[in-house]
């Protein structure tokens, strides 16, 4: 039990990369989310070809092969870096990889909610001469979050579980390599596994909780 209380700050510093990397991933998706909706809802057919095809074909790939893609394809094939220093540069390709994955979720959900937007609503917004951008950025949009804040808080919380899988990216500074490396060491797997679980369970629940409450508070009467 000794080496287990050695490792546990290495366990809660794996943790906190991992609440890091749900942070910027949640701020990534949703602004790669909101532009590829717009994408898929756009006039230009090629925009909206383009918007399609990456959601499907994303959405659908294993996360695991996207963030590999990232650390071999993107960076050791084709050079991308983010710095020198490699445990850096392998957090920024996990971010890439994963927001561009949870985006997809995330303009699939904005889509539902452009859905529930009267039509009517649209149609008076170009008879008063606002361009799709302007009819998309003030009418649409923000009737579109309110609808789909609870579906958003899902996909927030299966993302930020989803980190737990950054090894596939080559980043081994979260939870899941370091706890893999405790289990190696120390022997001992169930009282970590519980601990992890209640460590991510205190962020998940919460982010449910709020987006609950949120949703009731903020829907839009029709």
């Amino acid at each position: 039990m000794k080496d287990l209380f050695d490792y546990a700050g290495a366990l809660a510093v794996g943790f906190l990369h991992n609440v890091e990397l749900a942070v910027l991933c949640a701020v990534f998706s949703l602004i790669l989310g909101t532009i590829l909706v717009a994408m898929r809802v756009s006039p230009t057919p090629v925009l909206r070809a383009a918007g399609t095809i990456y959601v499907n074909v994303v959405r659908n790939t294993p996360l695991t092969l996207i963030l590999a893609f990232s650390a071999l394809g993107l960076s050791d094939t084709l050079g991308l870096t983010f710095s020198e220093e490699p445990r850096t540069n392998s957090f920024w390709l996990v971010v890439l990889g994963l927001s561009a994955y949870t985006a997809s979720f995330v303009c699939e959900a904005l889509r539902a909610g452009i859905n529930t937007v009267p039509m009517g609503q649209a149609e008076a917004a170009r008879a008063i001469g606002l361009t799709f951008t302007q009819s998309l950025r003030l009418i649409i949009l923000p009737q579109a979050f309110r609808a789909v804040i609870a579906p958003l808080g899902s996909v927030i919380i299966a993302m930020t579980k989803n980190t737990t899988v950054a090894v596939a990216g080559g980043y081994l500074a979260e939870v899941s390599y370091v706890m893999k490396e405790t289990f190696d060491t120390t022997g001992v797997s169930i009282p970590i596994f519980v601990a992890i679980v209640l460590a991510f369970m205190a962020i998940t629940l919460p982010v449910g909780w709020l987006s609950g409450r949120l949703s009731k508070r903020m829907a839009v009467g029709r």
